[in-house]
């Protein structure tokens, strides 16, 4: 998997990408939690929840089916404002499925575990991506000072958190170059 702070970091990017003005920190709140949420598949192991199992790691609640629906909750009960507009809560909550389906897909993107369960329920299979750039992290809190965690840092500094920031970059200079020509016509 790749670590709860690069999920974050990933999704920070992508709201600055959706917002176009200033939000409120709930925004920013539900953001996160929807980037990191579907790791609580962890927890499953001091239950004896087995990795490969239906709610084991990297299974249902890394699948677009679980972003779907914790998008469309997310919409509804964390931002009042949508209910009154069908445009406002589609996009809301496409919003959020973007991100919490990010996590399954960088987890898609690692060279180690399982796969990932992107279809289930209606496919327990486990997928990873054709290409793993990212280093898989361990389960857990490691010491950063592990070589082995460095270097997971590392590839997700590379394939996550550049690639993600520098999108978010482009896009905020396109939107100032946009209203700066907008202001001078």
């Amino acid at each position: 998997m790749a670590t709860f702070i690069s999920h974050a970091v990933a999704a920070g990017a992508m709201g600055c990408v959706y917002a176009k003005r200033p939000m409120p920190r709930r925004f920013w709140d539900w953001t996160l939690l929807c980037a990191i949420l579907p790791d609580i598949d962890v927890l499953g192991f001091r239950f004896g929840v087995r990795y490969e199992d239906f709610l084991g790691h990297r299974g249902f609640t890394h699948s677009l089916f679980f972003a779907a629906l914790l998008a469309a909750a997310v919409a509804w009960f964390g931002f009042e404002e949508s209910r009154g507009s069908w445009k406002r809560y589609a996009s809301f909550a496409g919003f959020l499925f973007i991100v919490t389906a990010s996590h399954g897909l960088f987890d898609a993107l690692t060279d180690g575990g399982l796969g990932v369960a992107l279809f289930s329920p209606f496919d327990q299979g486990r997928y990873f991506l054709p290409w793993h750039p990212i280093s898989v992290s361990p389960i857990g809190f490691a010491n950063p000072l592990d070589p082995y965690v460095r270097a997971v840092f590392w590839s997700e500094f590379v394939w996550m958190w550049v690639p993600c920031w520098a999108l978010a970059g482009v896009v905020l200079l396109w939107r100032r170059v946009r209203r700066r020509g907008a202001a001078e016509t």
